[in-house]
């Protein structure tokens, strides 16, 4: 491939070669920083000592590391490792020596890790042990490994931290992906008193206790269509608001001395950092490159705010705001990669009208060339509850830089914009968000800039299924197709997917007994027949959230009637990819396919 100018192109294997920051972590004692990295191509723990220059990897282990946790008041990390993708998360202890200890051996259930104790001797996590369909509450001691199932009910109870005085858990139950109920769990009388009595839905996330422990601070869409800062004082189970706005806050952190806190707000999928000092009663920000702030930790000294910051032009990687002076320094250059930094390209943010007149909000990345009438690429997110925002991927960045158009919009359903926008989706209304699709392509017609006759649609887990909808009751819009661990038919993913995530999907699509002629009557499986759009189809054989039948079945229907499909069928990932080779091989096989299809 050669560009215009006789140089030659950059293939997409830079892009997915860029190294990432997944999270990290202050030391507790303020030596140093551990973080997850996949720069050797698995994500491993690294140690980040600020007198090197360079970090040290300290974990070396065969699969991927999903996440870490300082043990409090030491240097022992607790970390949480799968099986290929099967998210039946095993715990281990990392000691500060490097020895590696298994916590937990049952790689046939779930494990998801609550917090330690505040003397740093034990540990909480939930896990559906007892029964697939629940997961129940359990402590461990990290001397003796000893573990003692504390609370049993059938529902799915989460621990969300460990009281100051050790003698109690808060928990949260989630009712469905979008409801919950905070309770206190005493660990000697086994007792849960429920803390959040509430109307309607309402989500809660983020906990930090004040210095003496009676008050809690959280964020929370409570009685609200967007997340904000709240307290609740524990003792009277008295609610207040402290800081709101019209858009989400997120990750909520809170400094040593209990006097500071730190957020990000989410303005339409950008994020912007805030500072509040509760002493001062003053709300403070810093600036940053575009992107997705995240990971808030303050540092052990509290003079510095840690977070990682993603960005479509700054790859993941950890940055630190100084608190006095409020200026933002990146820490890490993990993901530095020279040959590409004057490539990456930032989006729009654009509205364009569906056919219910709703504005729907999109990301519109103009191809890095001046060409004229661009073939377009439109990306569709999974969830549906989640959304599009502005953050590196290897991807679409190829593809702006190959002169292709890409809009990523958030159809309805969509989290960032309100509790009403994200229900505007659910059960039967499913149609609608596939609508918006459609809308947003008529949108692009009327720009003139996009050639539409080569328009490619690609999504991945829900954006599969909106992907495989729009192709087959909307077949004549699509030169091609590629559908990631996505839903061929609702009705059997809700009989495939893991027992314990069953009802909570059930809330947001409905039920087999109830909504199945409804399933029947719009799953892209009984419409394959229409397809017209040559489609890719890549899956994890482990995938535990949509069973890899989803593609078997429908890749199967369409080789019976000869259609171009394209099955790329990893047996060693599950519903998100982790290795190297695999996105490599994947993302390779990707760009090829739209090349064939949309030209360049």
């Amino acid at each position: 491939m050669n560009g215009g100018n006789g140089m030659k192109e950059i293939t997409i294997d830079p892009y997915i070669h860029v190294r990432m920051v997944k999270s990290f972590e202050y030391d507790p004692r303020g030596k140093k920083i551990s973080f997850i990295s996949d720069f050797t191509g698995v994500p491993q723990v690294w140690e980040l000592d600020r007198e090197d220059r360079w970090p040290a990897q300290t974990s070396f282990t065969m699969k991927g590391i999903t996440f870490i946790k300082y043990i409090a008041g030491t240097s022992d990390l607790v970390f949480g490792m799968d099986a290929d993708g099967d998210e039946k998360e095993q715990l281990y202890l990392l000691k500060e020596n490097g020895d590696k200890i298994a916590l937990t051996n049952s790689p046939e259930h779930l494990h998801l890790f609550g917090d330690s104790s505040p003397d740093g001797k034990w540990i909480s996590w939930s896990s559906n042990r007892r029964n697939q369909r629940f997961l129940d509450i359990y402590i461990q001691n990290l001397e003796t490994l000893e573990i003692r199932r504390v609370f049993t009910q059938d529902g799915t109870y989460m621990v969300e931290k460990w009281f100051p005085d050790g003698k109690s858990l808060l928990v949260k139950k989630a009712n469905s992906p979008l409801d919950h109920d905070l309770g206190v769990f005493s660990l000697s009388t086994g007792k849960m008193d429920w803390i959040t009595e509430h109307e309607g839905e309402a989500s809660y996330k983020d906990f930090h206790f004040n210095k003496e422990g009676d008050h809690l601070y959280f964020l929370t869409n409570q009685d609200s269509e967007f997340f904000g800062l709240a307290l609740i004082e524990l003792s009277t189970k008295q609610f207040t608001w402290l800081e709101r706005e019209e858009w989400d806050l997120e990750d909520l952190a809170m400094n040593k001395d209990k006097n500071k806190l730190a957020f990000s707000v989410n303005e339409g999928g950008i994020s912007k950092g805030c500072l509040i000092d509760l002493d001062r009663s003053k709300l403070y920000t810093w600036n940053t490159p575009m992107g997705v702030i995240y990971n808030l930790r303050f540092s052990p000294n509290q003079q510095k705010l840690g977070f990682v910051l993603n960005g479509p032009a700054h790859p993941p990687d950890i940055w630190e705001v100084d608190i006095e002076t409020l200026q933002a320094k990146r820490l890490t250059y993990i993901s530095r990669t020279p040959i590409l930094e004057e490539k990456l390209i930032e989006p729009e943010q654009i509205l364009f009208p569906s056919f219910d007149q709703l504005q729907i909000p999109a990301f519109y990345y103009k191809p890095n060339r001046n060409a004229d009438k661009a073939p377009v690429v439109v990306y569709i997110h999974g969830g549906p509850e989640s959304q599009s925002r502005a953050v590196y991927s290897p991807f679409l960045q190829y593809f702006i830089n190959q002169g292709y158009a890409v809009v990523a919009p958030n159809i309805r359903g969509s989290t960032g914009y309100g509790k009403t926008y994200t229900h505007l989706d659910d059960g039967r209304k499913r149609m609608n968000a596939v609508k918006d699709v459609i809308f947003l392509m008529e949108w692009l017609k009327r720009t003139g800039d996009i050639n539409t006759k080569k328009a490619a649609i690609v999504g991945g887990s829900y954006g599969g299924f909106i992907v495989l909808a729009a192709i087959s009751h909307y077949p004549e819009l699509w030169a091609a197709a590629i559908d990631i661990v996505g839903m061929s038919s609702i009705r059997t993913f809700l009989q495939t997917t893991s027992p314990w995530r069953k009802k909570l999907r059930e809330s947001e699509y409905g039920t087999i007994e109830k909504d199945g002629d409804f399933f029947d009557q719009i799953d892209p499986l009984n419409h394959a027949d229409k397809i017209k759009a040559p489609l890719m189809i890549i899956h994890g054989v482990n995938d535990p959230r949509v069973s890899i039948q989803e593609s078997d079945q429908i890749v199967s229907k369409l080789k019976k009637r000869n259609h171009p499909v394209q099955y790329i069928r990893i047996e060693e990932e599950g519903h998100t990819m982790m290795k190297l080779k695999n996105k490599l091989n994947s993302y390779s096989e990707m760009a090829e396919f739209l090349e064939k299809y949309l030209g360049k």
